[in-house]
């Protein structure tokens, strides 16, 4: 415990941002994180608690009062060392993990809990300006092949793993770069791609193949769900060609609307207009690219993927942005006696929408309208829940302007054709089919076919697909070894 009084000497230092009028000009990051004096201080607020609840807060089970403990000694080394002892990339989480593990701090009881994403952000930059990030390379060489489908946190870490286990491990993705969501999900203002892409060339030193453009199975005819792929390879051929296939492809199906106008021009999934500013922050040249500029943008959907669409669409330049929940809206402070240590709900504003956006809640959409088959606006009516259910508040309906409408209401299920290509059992929710028991964990009804991340768990966090990746790397290893060494 580095000082015993810390947590009453000390308050919650917060990460700064650059000014609103600097950063809307850019696609850059623009969150300063703690200097080593603010560090110090954050890191003297842990409690060193008996029971450190945090520790299970977080999905990877981060050993956070050690490296607290660490960065309060200024020593960073040991710091970084024990934070990848668990987590693979805590650049990603340390930048756009909603940190669980805050909410289960014990001095979020009655207090301010310590900062300890700020703390991880600290840690993992200053691990590579140091240049303590290196590839880790297996003692020796086992000689059988594992095939990776799907290249988000999952397949990352999942990849990663394997390749330290000694395993040739390659890492297929239908798109034209490594990353997955991470890559075109997340927006570069959240998370620049350079922290993937200096991940890409640590794991090609561990022995990690990537192929990229490449298609396992096949979508549905029509399917939205972004694939540039060039190449198809079927699920019958990786069988044949691996001892060993995971499967971590995402929950890539977004739940639609189905309301009259649906069809108009201007209407637009989430991840068919943030993917694309992704590619042109790249230097690609997207052809009919989704704009925002000049418009009025309604995003559709409350969550994180809506509020990526409010500032991706303020730095188009867009007219006016609204964010349309379906929810209540949530008390502004939780009841912490009552939620503490799980994740509370309360009203969460993230910075985009301090950019700019009008927030509307307990509003559903019935219908977009249009004229010459552009979208014009919409119809809304107020709801509110009664015994259960949702019911329509009488006389609320209203009519709002839209020229781009957004549909952010979050993702339903993987891509059923993968699944099916491969004949892996589907749960009732659509996801693939596959324990995470301890005696066969991740393996599903096809032999040596796994599933982890999104793909089994449904539409969830990054930090949780990074846990699945290395449970499932671990389960892997088992099968094909007999015993495993990795960390589960």
């Amino acid at each position: 415990m580095g000082k015993i009084t810390g947590f009453m000497d000390y308050q919650r230092i917060e990460e700064g941002y650059k000014p609103i009028p600097e950063r809307l000009k850019n696609y850059k990051e623009f969150v300063i994180g703690l200097d080593d004096a603010q560090a110090n201080k954050q890191a003297a607020r842990c409690m060193d608690c008996g029971t450190p609840f945090c520790n299970n807060g977080c999905p990877v089970n981060n050993i956070i009062p050690d490296f607290n403990d660490m960065v309060f000694r200024a020593d960073w080394k040991n710091a970084i060392d024990t934070l990848h002892s668990t987590n693979n990339f805590p650049e990603f989480t340390g930048r756009i993990c909603p940190a669980p593990c805050e909410a289960a701090c014990v001095l979020n009881v009655n207090n301010d809990a310590v900062g300890i994403k700020s703390i991880e952000h600290a840690i993992i930059d200053r691990a590579w300006s140091e240049g303590w990030v290196k590839p880790q390379l297996p003692r020796h060489k086992t000689g059988k092949k594992v095939a990776v489908v799907g290249s988000g946190p999952a397949g990352m870490a999942a990849a990663q793993q394997l390749a330290r286990a000694g395993h040739d491990v390659t890492l297929f993705e239908k798109n034209d770069r490594i990353g997955g969501l991470l890559r075109y999900g997340i927006p570069d203002f959240k998370m620049e791609k350079i922290h993937i892409d200096r991940r890409v060339e640590q794991m090609q030193a561990e022995g990690v193949s990537f192929r990229t453009g490449v298609m396992i199975g096949s979508l549905p005819k029509g399917s939205k769900v972004i694939n540039w792929a060039k190449e198809t390879i079927s699920p019958e051929q990786l069988q044949k060609d691996f001892d060993a296939v995971i499967l971590t492809g995402g929950a890539e199906q977004s739940r639609d609307l189905p309301v009259p106008g649906r069809d108009l021009d201007g209407v637009h999934f989430a991840m068919e207009f943030l993917p694309q500013q992704n590619k042109v922050n790249a230097g690609d040249k997207v052809k009919g690219q989704i704009r925002a500029d000049g418009k009025h943008v309604i995003v559709i959907g409350g969550g994180d993927t809506g509020s990526d669409c409010v500032g991706t669409s303020n730095r188009h330049g867009a007219a006016s942005v609204t964010q349309f929940e379906l929810m209540p809206q949530p008390p502004e402070e939780e009841n912490r006696p009552l939620t503490w240590p799980y994740w509370p709900i309360k009203l969460r504003t993230s910075s985009s929408h301090e950019e700019g956006c009008e927030r509307e809640f307990a509003i559903s959409t019935k219908e977009l309208m249009g004229e010459k088959g552009k979208v014009t606006g919409l119809k809304t009516v107020r709801v509110e829940w009664k015994d259960g259910k949702m019911v329509e508040v009488p006389g609320s309906e209203q009519t709002l302007k839209a020229d781009l409408v957004l549909l952010a209401m979050g993702f339903v299920s993987p891509v059923a054709s993968i699944l099916e290509g491969f004949g892996v059992e589907k749960d009732s929710r659509g996801n693939a089919k596959a324990s995470t028991d301890f005696t066969g964990g991740y393996a599903t009804n096809v032999p040596k076919v796994f599933a982890a991340g999104d793909i089994r768990r449904g539409q969830s966090l990054v930090v949780w697909a990074i846990r699945e990746g290395r449970q499932a790397a671990r389960a892997v290893d088992e099968f094909l070894m007999g015993y495993s060494d990795l960390p589960r």
